[in-house]
């Protein structure tokens, strides 16, 4: 594809197609690059327009969701005062930000996604590696959040319609694992997630700008309907026994601090696909910071007033949403507190796990699988690994969520370290873009050893603890347990510092950087 698929007159294809709300990618093609890397999805943007305010409903989308609610609500039942979960909240996220704003920066000056800034460091070719890593991770999550949303809208369904509820037994009726309701749910979600994302990253953009907001309406209401019944009297910060104090709440506050980290991690790590819309880093930076310590600070103060006012209200703690809203004596109330949640897991799923793996499949034969296309193989996906079983086992949860952190974060140092340390903010964009074996990103047959050598030892080493964080003949590895919840920073670390090394130090060290414009 090339300058030409736009056509010149004010009829033309691409025009028409743009006019009926389905913008065709946005990307400008220059004849010298490559086809087999390059299509309007991937390509440099022509024109960056996101505001601070599109960035901070990003992140509003990303937090105020069901699994926001109950991440939150978890840290202030970890048996630590309510100051010491906020300080562990602020830490957290204040590392977030920070992570995503380094993030943010290639894409942003360059106007690419997270899968072709990956050139710069993995290679033209190896870029494939992390693209893939992050695009399988994301699938599983993408069905996994359609799940939780489509339980949401079960609840309104059988509120309104008494009749439907056995058709919610699994057992009576169920296929895989999931209820006939459920599946009907399950695959109107499906679709109603692909037609948003099918019109493209602008409408992706209204959406997002909608749900963020519209939560903190609902959550707001359902708090004061609360205080109403209870006095402001019940409201009480710590949602459990507080059980540790001194330096004993240390590494309970640590964990907390690493349970935020890696609840953000995947979003965080190809928020460069946002981020190239950003018009300047400075609004890309303040949208971050919205929408991250400030936003994340008043969603988690919100839900533990809410979960702790639900005890004398209800006679029991309820840290879930939806449950919290179906208790309520009230059609409208349920009906409208269902659909919000729905639609606010609808918008964490298209941001978080349908665009990463829409850029990241397209990324690996961007002539055969447009952005679009990219987007659909994902929501395949989620379907065909029947997410609700993998909801249903908190084990497996528990193993895919530190499983995740041991692949991201590796990932994640190798393109900090390339990008900061290495090419110390210079990359060539028309160099990645090209096939030629002197580009600079061509590296050895497409690939930079030194990057795939420091993912696989840095994803190996974080996944030892993982997968040995139990026992083993009956034994205890000492330390496996507490590290596993460390995977994330453990891959991060290993993959930052050992690129370094090799990028600088050795035969594989990388050293066309130099005296390179920031944007060809």
């Amino acid at each position: 594809m090339t300058d030409t698929a736009h056509g010149s007159g004010p009829t033309s294809i691409g025009d028409v197609v743009e006019a009926a709300g389905h913008p065709v990618g946005g990307g400008l093609i220059k004849d010298s690059y490559d086809p087999r890397l390059t299509n309007e999805d991937l390509a440099p943007l022509k024109k960056q327009s996101w505001t601070s305010y599109n960035l901070f409903a990003f992140w509003m989308s990303d937090v105020h969701s069901v699994g926001g609610y109950v991440t939150a609500g978890s840290l202030f039942a970890l048996g630590l005062a309510s100051w010491q979960v906020l300080i562990s909240l602020l830490v957290g996220i204040t590392i977030v930000y920070f992570f995503c704003n380094l993030v943010a920066k290639p894409s942003q000056a360059t106007g690419v996604p997270y899968p072709v800034i990956c050139r710069a460091s993995f290679g033209v070719l190896g870029a494939n590696i992390p693209a893939i890593i992050r695009g399988l991770i994301a699938v599983a999550w993408y069905g996994i959040q359609t799940f939780l949303a489509s339980a949401a809208l079960d609840i309104v369904l059988i509120k309104l319609f008494p009749d439907l509820a056995p058709y919610a037994v699994t057992a009576d009726y169920g296929f895989a694992g999931l209820s006939a309701l459920g599946w009907a749910s399950f695959l109107f979600l499906w679709v109603v997630q692909a037609a948003v994302f099918w019109r493209g990253m602008e409408s992706i953009r209204k959406f997002i700008d909608f749900c963020g907001p519209a939560v903190y309406v609902v959550m707001f209401a359902l708090c004061g309907y609360l205080i109403w019944k209870a006095g402001w009297g019940a409201i009480d910060l710590n949602l459990g026994e507080v059980e540790y104090t001194g330096f004993g709440a240390v590494p309970v506050m640590l964990g907390a601090i690493a349970l935020v980290v890696s609840y953000f991690s995947g979003p965080m790590l190809n928020f460069g696909d946002f981020s190239r819309y950003g018009k300047s880093y400075t609004a890309v930076k303040k949208g971050n910071f919205l929408g991250l310590p400030v936003n994340f600070l008043v969603f988690s103060i919100l839900v533990v007033v809410t979960a702790s006012l639900t005890l004398p209200v209800f006679g029991e703690l309820i840290t879930d949403p939806v449950e919290t809203v179906a208790r309520i004596d009230s059609t409208f109330a349920i009906v409208l507190g269902a659909l919000t949640f729905t639609i606010a897991t609808i918008g964490i799923n298209i941001v978080a796990n349908f665009i990463s793996p829409a850029f990241d499949f397209s990324n690996v034969s961007p002539q055969r699988i447009s952005w679009r296309a990219g987007g659909m193989i994902a929501a395949v996906g989620s379907v065909l690994i029947t997410p609700w079983n993998l909801y249903n086992n908190p084990d497996v949860i528990h193993l895919t969520l530190e499983t995740l952190g041991a692949f991201i974060g590796p990932l994640f140092g190798v393109l900090i370290a390339d990008y900061y340390l290495v090419r110390k903010q210079k990359v060539v964009v028309d160099e990645l873009f090209t096939m030629s074996s002197t580009g600079k990103y061509w590296y050895s047959k497409g690939y930079n050893p030194a990057a795939v050598y420091a993912t696989v030892v840095g994803a190996v080493l974080a996944m030892f603890t993982v997968l040995f964080n139990g026992a083993i003949d009956g034994m205890e590895i000492a330390g496996m347990s507490t590290a596993s919840k460390y995977s994330w920073f453990i891959g991060c670390g290993v993959g930052f510092a050992l690129y370094y090394v090799l990028a600088t130090k050795t035969k594989l060290a990388v050293t066309d950087h130099l005296d390179e414009p920031a944007r060809a």
